[in-house]
């Protein structure tokens, strides 16, 4: 955002603190990168809220390091769910979810034998996460009238012969 776009009084406060702002993020921020952009938030935020700028120029300080305040503590909360979320996807890879290629092919061909709405039906439950009734809607049939997976029968019989039940 270009400071001269701004009315008079927010872009003058801005000038004023925009070095000491930057000096406020790089000493809190990892990496020092990051302090420009969390300055061009800052200054976004302040822009926005024009209006409840203070005509005084050190309340108008405290009011934009206040902004930045916000804007770094919106940042290392961002920052933890991004951690959180790569570490529980890496523990997700670490331990394999996939079957073996004998049981997926044995399970995809038992599946393929079924009616192809209730073979779908299937797949979009059970592989795809979606709930009965938003894999009914997928489909374009009623939730009440979609084809219901019956595991036990049409399933059962091709795959009793590789992993026999009991």
């Amino acid at each position: 955002m270009e400071l001269r776009l701004m009315s008079g009084q927010i872009r003058d406060a801005l000038q004023a603190e925009a070095n000491a702002l930057l000096a406020y993020f790089e000493r809190r921020v990892e990496p020092r990168e990051d302090a420009a952009d969390l300055l061009a938030e800052t200054m976004l935020q302040a822009w926005r809220r024009e209006q409840s700028l203070p005509d005084d120029t050190v309340e108008a300080r405290m009011w934009l390091f206040g902004i930045a305040r916000n804007v770094l503590a919106n940042h290392r909360r961002g920052r933890t769910r991004r951690t959180a979320l790569m570490d529980k996807l890496r523990r997700h890879l670490r331990d394999p979810v996939a079957p073996s290629e004998e049981e997926a092919i044995a399970v995809r061909d038992a599946v393929a034998r079924l009616d192809p709405k209730q073979g779908e039906l299937i797949r979009l439950v059970h592989w795809d996460g979606f709930s009965l009734a938003e894999a009914a809607s997928i489909l374009g049939v009623n939730a009440s009238t979609a084809p219901r997976p019956r595991v036990g029968v049409p399933l059962e019989v091709p795959l009793a012969d590789k992993w026999p039940v009991g």
